[in-house]
């Protein structure tokens, strides 16, 4: 990697360890196309350690908001879905995959926009949390499921909630993809490099969530589901992963 590539690799960090402080997801979706571009053998592990890093330090800010039922009725579809997205990354290409994903994601997104809010109920949010095992696992896109089911929850709420999920999940996944053999070191060494700017990208979200209400929470969770859909559309079309 050389000096400039680590210089913007570690900005890019940095806005996307903000978006996930803001809104307790998004990191994958900002920072995997880039770091697909930089060295495709960076992921998921290096979206995965840094997510859990951030999310740690969210779900102590925000702990006091946390849904602790939500988040254990996700987490027990996300553990299957770890399993399986760890198994596509060691027998097959992830292509297929993520372009139904991405097909899924836009399609909870439109059908959001026009007014649909699915219901909170254990059955759906145990399917976000499946989904959401594989498409982090294999791909380190993970948040849309949980932001679509969540999507009216308030800005403090959600961030604890979602936090409290991706801590367990993205460990749940890291255990899944070494039990499977993919964790490359350099991967993991790019991660204690990136640590510092994981941080900072925290400490500045702080700032940002105090112009952030319910509507505005919303939207941009919703905009960054879109956002991290479309994201992967552009980097299989230009074959990028």
């Amino acid at each position: 990697m050389t000096p400039v590539e680590f210089a913007l690799l570690a900005l890019v960090i940095l806005v996307a360890a903000c978006l996930q402080g803001s809104i307790g997801f998004g990191m994958g979706m900002l920072a995997a196309p880039f770091i697909a571009l930089v060295d495709a053998t960076l992921l998921p592990v290096l979206v995965i350690v840094l997510a859990m890093i951030v999310t740690l330090i969210v779900l102590v800010l925000d702990r006091a908001s946390l849904d602790l039922r939500g988040a254990g009725w996700a987490l027990a579809g996300r553990v299957p879905g770890s399993i399986v997205g760890a198994g596509l990354v060691a027998v097959m290409s992830t292509a297929v995959l993520s372009w139904a994903v991405a097909v899924v994601v836009l399609l909870g997104v439109v059908v959001s926009l026009r007014g649909w809010r699915p219901r909170v109920t254990r059955t759906t949010q145990a399917l976000a949390g499946a989904m959401s095992g594989i498409m982090g696992t294999s791909t380190s896109v993970g948040g849309a499921p949980m932001a679509i089911v969540w999507q009216a929850s308030e800005g403090p709420r959600l961030r604890g909630t979602m936090s409290a999920f991706f801590l367990v999940g993205s460990s749940l996944s890291l255990v899944a993809l070494l039990l499977w053999g993919v964790v490359p070191s350099h991967a993991l060494l790019t991660a204690a490099w990136m640590v510092p700017f994981a941080i900072a990208g925290v400490v500045l979200s702080r700032f940002v969530n105090r112009f952030l209400n319910r509507t505005r929470t919303r939207s941009l969770a919703l905009g960054a589901s879109a956002l991290g859909a479309v994201t992967l559309i552009i980097a299989r079309l230009v074959g990028l992963g």
